[in-house]
């Protein structure tokens, strides 16, 4: 047997086995969620949509949680995007290689890896002790804005390092400044990119749960949240308040309540590949 035979056979054989393991991965993934479907899925009504929290599972819906939810993704969204899409373009098109930017770089990367307790640590520190924010809005937003911004950052970077350098160089040679170019050539033109990177953020912020218990989101709130100095709670917080109950009724809330958080996540990556591959059609270097 030839050494060609041999690598082909070793070829085909991992080629067999990460099919293999990808299959494990989805017939798990599949199960769980056909448990969750058939359990919870016959609980979603308008009811459950638009009750308060009751200590009666017939009875207790997430109108508060999605309320908190949805506060919470506005919030972050109007603190995080800017300053992360600002810092990637300054640290993209404006800093110049440097042992400085180096370091800023390898800090931002490592960041995007932390554990979100870390920044609910932070966050509680910082915005409730200090700056006496306490259990608001303001507070988990602002610790969830800590948490996605290395990643807007990472992103938005990735995004304008995709633009051809021709673009750069064709505006600057008819007279266009730095600004001019960023701000009606690169950014237009990275756009794709940058709004995926920021939904995609956006996708994992909705889903954590641990910072926010830090900073004390409530598990309970009796009334929805009207101000971003309101206290609150979040879909995860109530999925896991009523999976840690010993009634089966609330198993089949927090089931249903899993479905909307699914049904929020899959919409905003549905979004993001949207709009991503409509810029990009709109797109021809």
């Amino acid at each position: 047997m030839t050494n060609s035979t041999r690598n082909r056979i070793k070829d085909k054989a991992f080629q067999f086995f990460g099919i293999f393991c990808m299959l494990i991965g989805l017939v798990f993934l599949g199960a769980l969620l056909v448990d969750i479907i058939t359990r919870g899925l016959g609980r979603i009504d308008w009811d459950f949509l638009t009750s308060l929290p009751s200590r009666r599972a017939s009875r207790s819906g997430i109108l508060t949680a999605w309320a908190g939810t949805l506060w919470i993704l506005l919030l972050t969204s109007l603190i995080a995007f800017p300053l992360g899409i600002s810092a990637g373009v300054y640290l993209e098109e404006y800093t110049k290689k440097s042992k400085l930017s180096s370091f800023l770089e390898i800090n931002i990367a490592n960041l995007a890896g932390v554990p979100s307790i870390i920044y609910g640590l932070l966050g509680l520190e910082v915005f409730v002790r200090q700056m006496q924010m306490g259990a608001s809005l303001l507070a988990g937003a602002l610790t969830l804005s800590l948490l996605v911004l290395p990643i807007v950052i990472v992103t938005t970077r990735e995004a304008l390092k995709a633009v051809p350098p021709s673009v750069r160089q064709g505006s600057f040679a008819l007279g266009a400044t730095k600004w001019q170019t960023t701000w009606r050539q690169v950014l237009p033109a990275s756009f794709g990119g940058i709004l995926t990177g920021v939904i995609l953020a956006l996708s994992r912020a909705v889903g954590e749960a641990a910072p926010l218990i830090v900073v004390g989101a409530l598990a309970y709130v009796p009334f929805v949240p009207s101000s971003p100095n309101d206290e609150f709670t979040v879909l995860p917080i109530q999925i896991f308040n009523w999976t840690s109950r010993p009634q089966a009724e609330f198993l089949v809330n927090a089931a249903a309540a899993i479905i909307m958080l699914l049904f929020i996540t899959f919409l905003l990556n549905g979004v993001a590949v949207y709009l991503r591959n409509k810029q990009q059609k709109k797109i021809k270097w």
